[in-house]
């Protein structure tokens, strides 16, 4: 039997979530990625997380006085989740952040936030030295100053023995059986909703493959082509 816990894979009782910093004012500074890749991402993730009922904690720098109110369609996610406020770039520093983190009582912990190089870097650092946290560092739900910013800082971290993962890794992870129809219809939800082709794939395959209805879109009626005279 290994002791190598980082073989285990994610499954919604051994994994907590934290969104860092997902604000305008943090937003604006990304070049890494397009930023509305970014927010539909960091927003798939973490309607994946409340599919699964993985704690989440969202956190939040300088509001008020820099960064802006965390996105709307991500707090409508969790409508009853405190928002942890800080100073400090590092989340690991808040006292609130800590016993959070504690109070989940998980130790794999998934996160996403801005900027990869600063908040998630230093979180990620402090997490695993003082916490003994395993991080799962989501790349395509974080986002850097820059293309280098981001790509160095992940290859810091992962050096560090931080694990990449991508949104929809983890949201397939957290299913990891098709059987598992608790959680089926709301992974598919997700996956048409968020998930590009594969989503547009699957709309294509349940309509016009197995016939199933179309998603709820309207009174609109199809009119037939009528040749012009």
């Amino acid at each position: 039997m290994t002791t190598n816990t980082k073989l285990d894979v994610l499954t919604p009782t051994n994994s907590q979530l934290i969104i860092i910093d997902h604000q305008p004012q943090m937003a604006f500074g990304v070049q890494s990625i397009d930023r509305q890749v970014l927010k539909n991402n960091v927003v798939a993730l973490a309607k994946s997380a409340k599919v699964f009922n993985i704690p989440t904690i969202i956190t939040t720098v300088e509001t008020q006085g820099f960064s802006g109110y965390t996105y709307p369609e991500l707090l409508s996610v969790f409508p009853d989740h405190d928002i942890l406020e800080r100073t400090s770039m590092n989340s690991w520093d808040d006292q609130k952040v800590r016993d959070a983190l504690k109070a989940n009582g998980k130790k794999k912990v998934v996160v996403a936030g801005l900027w990869t190089e600063v908040c998630n870097n230093s979180f990620a650092l402090c997490a695993m030295a003082e916490g003994d946290y395993e991080i799962y560092m989501v790349a395509d739900a974080s986002g850097g100053t820059s293309k280098e910013a981001h790509d160095y800082a992940m290859q810091r971290m992962i050096q560090a023995g931080v694990i990449p993962v991508t949104w929809q890794q983890v949201m397939l992870e957290w299913q990891r059986d098709w059987a598992r129809k608790e959680t089926y219809n709301a992974v598919m939800d997700i996956v048409r909703e968020h998930s590009g082709a594969y989503g547009m794939g699957v709309d294509y395959a349940y309509t016009m493959v197995h016939k199933a209805e179309q998603r709820p879109h309207g009174n609109q009626k199809t009119l037939a082509p009528v040749p012009a005279k």
